[in-house]
Order: C-alpha cells, then sequence, then structure tokens
C-alpha cells in the first residue's frame, strides 16, 4: 500500500504591520490617520486611471462621428462614368477633411478592381470581406507605424458592385482632448487632498480632545483617589473602557482596604500576647525559684502558642481575603475525601480534650469546584471552632452530603451553642461571645465566611434537631456548596 503522505498542520497566525516591532506603542491617532489617508493615497492611483478611461470614452465619440460623416460624405459622391469610377465632390477634398496641426487626415477609395481611384494607397484595408449596405464601421489601425482611427464603407453604383471609401486620421487631437479632460479633473484633485487630508487632521484632533481631557483628569487625581472616574464629556465608544477602569479602581480599593484592614487587626491583636510575652519573661528573670521559673515558662509556652496561632490565622485571614492573580485555581475536589483527611488529622486534639470526633459521608460522589488548600482551611476552622465550645464528654461530627446538585458540608457538636443575638455576629471578626471563658481569636467563622464566598458557598447557624443534653443544644454550622461538576458544564480538558 502506498505510504500516506503526512498531514501538514498550518498555524495561523494575525496579520501584523511587518515594520512595527510587537512591543512598540501604538498611537491611536496615527493608526486613525493611517487607516483613513492609505485608502486615499491607493483610490488616488485608482481615480487617476479611472479618469484616463472615462476621458478616453468622451473624447472619442465627437471624433468618430465626424469621421463617419465624412467617410459617408465621400461615398455620396462617388460615381460610375465612361466605364470607371470617379469621385465628384465639386471642392477641393482637403475643405471636407479639414486637417489642422494636431491631426492628419487621409482617404481611399477604390474602383471596382480595388484599384486606387483617389486618396492615400497607405491605409490598410477592412478585415471583412462584407459588403453589406450600413452606416460606415469604425476601428483602430496601424498607418505608416502609427495608429489611426478608420471609417470605412461600401459606395453603391448602378449596375455595379459596391466600391471601399475610407477615411483615416491619427489620434493626437483625441488624445490632447483626454489630456485636457483628466488636467480639468486631477488638478483640482491635487488641492482638494491635500485640503481633505488637514480637514482629517483637525477632525480627529477634536474628536480625540475628549480622551485628552480625560487623560488630564486621570493625571491630576492624588494618588489616595480612588474614586470612580467621572465619564460625562467622554466618548461612547470609550464609555465601556471607563467602566472597565472603574472596575479595576473598585477591586484595588478593596484589596487595598482588606491589607490596610489585616495590618490593623493585626497590630492591634498582636499587642495583648507580646505585651504577655514581654511580662511572662521580665518575671522569668527575677525568679530563683526553680518551680516558680518553671511555672513561669510554661506560661511563656502558652503565650507562644497562642500568639503562633493568632499570627496563623491572620495570615490564613489575609490568604482568603485574596484575589490576585496568583489566587488559588479552584478545581474538582472531592469533598468527602478531603473531609475523612481533615477530620484524621484533628483526632490527637480531640483525644486530648476527650471529645468523641467523628465523620460521616455521603456513599456517593460528592465533588466540588474550589481550592484544595483553601477548603482544607475552612473545614479546619469549623472543627477547631467546635472542639473548642464542646466541653470534655461531648461529641463532634463532621458530615458531607448530598442535596441534589448541591453539595453541604456540617459540623456539629455538644456545646452550649449560639443564641438568636448573637449568631449574625459570630463572623465577624474578632467577635467573641461574651460569657465564655474559651481562649480564641475569633477569627475562626470569619475565615469560614471568606473561604465560602470565594467558593460561592453559603454559610449558616442552626441548632441540632437531636440535641444530647437540652442544656446544651449545640451548634450545627452548614456550608451549602452549589458550584459543583453536577450543575456546571463538563470542563474542557
Amino acid at each position: 500500500m502506498p505510504a500516506t503522505p503526512p498531514t501538514v498542520h498550518k498555524t495561523v497566525r494575525p496579520v501584523t504591520n511587518p515594520l512595527r516591532r510587537p512591543d512598540e506603542q501604538r498611537s491611536l491617532f496615527g493608526e486613525i490617520l493611517d487607516w483613513m489617508l492609505a485608502p486615499l493615497l491607493v483610490l488616488w492611483p485608482m481615480s487617476v486611471t479611472l479618469t484616463f478611461v472615462v476621458a478616453q470614452e468622451i473624447a472619442n465619440p465627437p471624433f468618430d462621428r465626424k469621421l463617419a460623416e465624412t467617410a459617408s460624405l465621400l461615398a455620396d459622391h462617388v460615381e460610375f462614368a465612361q466605364g470607371q469610377v470617379l469621385l465628384r465632390l465639386g471642392i477641393d477634398v482637403s475643405e471636407v477633411l479639414r486637417p489642422d496641426a494636431t491631426v492628419s487626415t487621409s482617404y481611399m477609395v477604390l474602383g471596382l478592381r480595388g484599384e486606387l481611384v483617389a486618396g492615400d494607397a497607405e491605409i490598410p484595408l477592412p478585415p471583412e470581406d462584407d459588403t453589406s449596405a450600413g452606416p460606415p464601421r469604425l476601428r483602430f489601425d496601424k498607418m505608416s507605424g502609427a495608429e489611426v482611427r478608420v471609417a470605412y464603407t461600401w459606395a453603391r453604383l448602378p449596375d455595379q458592385p459596391p466600391v471601399l471609401v475610407q477615411v483615416a486620421e491619427t489620434l493626437e487631437a483625441r488624445t490632447q482632448l483626454a489630456n485636457e479632460i483628466i488636467k480639468g479633473v486631477i488638478v483640482p484633485q491635487f488641492i482638494v487632498l491635500p485640503l481633505a487630508v488637514l480637514l482629517v487632521w483637525l477632525a480627529l484632533t477634536r474628536g480625540l480632545a475628549p480622551l485628552t481631557a480625560l487623560q488630564a483628569r486621570i493625571r491630576r487625581r492624588r494618588p489616595e483617589d480612588r474614586s470612580p472616574i467621572d465619564a460625562r464629556g467622554a466618548p461612547e465608544e470609550i464609555a465601556p473602557l471607563v467602566e472597565s477602569f472603574n472596575d479595576l479602581l473598585a477591586r484595588l480599593s478593596a484589596s487595598i482596604q482588606a491589607q490596610q484592614r489585616f495590618i490593623a487587626d493585626a497590630a492591634h491583636q498582636m499587642k495583648t500576647p507580646l505585651a504577655g510575652l514581654r511580662t511572662q519573661s521580665e518575671l522569668a528573670l527575677r525568679q530563683t525559684d526553680p518551680a516558680e521559673l518553671r511555672r513561669s515558662l510554661r506560661q511563656i509556652a502558652a503565650a507562644t502558642e497562642r500568639a503562633t496561632r493568632l499570627i496563623n490565622q491572620l495570615l490564613a485571614l489575609a490568604r482568603a481575603e485574596y484575589r490576585g492573580a496568583e489566587a488559588p485555581v479552584h478545581e474538582v475536589v472531592d469533598l468527602a475525601q478531603l473531609t475523612r483527611d481533615v477530620v484524621r488529622d484533628w483526632v490527637p486534639q480531640a483525644i486530648e480534650r476527650q471529645i468523641d470526633l467523628g465523620v460521616d459521608v455521603t456513599d456517593g460522589a460528592a465533588q466540588v469546584l474550589g481550592a484544595p488548600l483553601m477548603l482544607r482551611e475552612l473545614l479546619g476552622n469549623l472543627i477547631d471552632n467546635a472542639l473548642r465550645y464542646t466541653p470534655p464528654g461531648g461529641a463532634v461530627t463532621a458530615r458531607v452530603l448530598r442535596a441534589g446538585t448541591d453539595i453541604v458540608l456540617e459540623v456539629e457538636d455538644t456545646g452550649r451553642g449560639i443564641v438568636e443575638a448573637d449568631r449574625s455576629r459570630v463572623f465577624d471578626r474578632f467577635y467573641r461571645v461574651l460569657g465564655t471563658d474559651v481562649e480564641g481569636s475569633g477569627l475562626g467563622l470569619a475565615i469560614v465566611r471568606e473561604i465560602a464566598e470565594q467558593h460561592d458557598a453559603q454559610v449558616s447557624i442552626h441548632t441540632p434537631s437531636r440535641a444530647q443534653d437540652q442544656t446544651l443544644p449545640g451548634v450545627l454550622l452548614r456550608v451549602r456548596f452549589t458550584r459543583t461538576p453536577y450543575a456546571d458544564p463538563p470542563l474542557r480538558q
């Protein structure tokens, strides 16, 4: 079998100007000017050519009519007398031809046997032998190496075959008339074209003036001014660009505010543990009793652990709020398997606190679209919060279940619960329910809400329906994910 030729794949590349580097900054004014003037420069030679053709069409008909009338006049005065063909005008033929300085006219009259009766024998004979009656015919031909226009016809004689009559003239007069027409059309174009360029230049300058004014307004803005740009006075075509820029300003403002809030919160929250560490260190330096020294060191270690946790949570909140170009890419995540892994990591803390930590996941697929690391942080904060507020002997359960096309993540505990008045505020930063002696930074649920919003998930607080102890109703924190492979189109490979 013959070998199959290899398939050649052609890469389609965008059309670019070969004279411009890809990284070269382009001028909108220059681009518009080029696209407006380039067609003029291309169409102008075409206009000259078209004008020449039209001028030729205008110049030829008058000369052709005069040439045909002259041939008809000569044919009307051809006679047959005394056995021969004669041309009898009664006047000099030169007066009929009316030659001038710009044109040379010749004529020819042939006899019955094709002999020359009168005129110039150098005029070429017509190509066809058709001698039928009709108006004079016209053709282009060459005579003595020069191009000529010839009108020819056949004179009718009584009882004799027709004889050929031809009139030829050079083309100088036609060319001169055509040139005059061209000059009358082209010369004004030499005046109109620069004027058109000037008007285009002025129109572009005036049309782009609002852009210049908008640029000046933007340059006059103070660095800290991130308010929306007023699009009034800007061209309609620029309005989408201004709206996009305003959207960028809004996102930039939100990012800067988040950074400022993070710095302020971090500075405020770090004051207390750092002050405690300094106090404990000073006390430890004054201790001489080994037992008291060990007690001070344990307090320093505990304060260090609290400060480390606070810093980690602040960093986690900062990562959750960051939505820049390097933000985590969302992918398909098996939430059931992720829940098993996270619960397994928290088992030692649960055993230390004497709390029963369990997991209950659906048997089927429980996939969501999200960032695995951020989802681990979300679930870790939910479990940590539940373990802290559940007394020894209690239980914490992490649960994953299906609700139609949604995936629901629940963390249920048997702690003291959250009253209705506090449920709307527990997701605020550094907010802690009054009357509890549980150590914490008040950032766990704020991190949960931020990560959930980035995953288009809804967080809600409920009271468990199966409270083991009515005095401790417990808390059920539910996160509902709507962005799942079941509701979204399949991912492209």
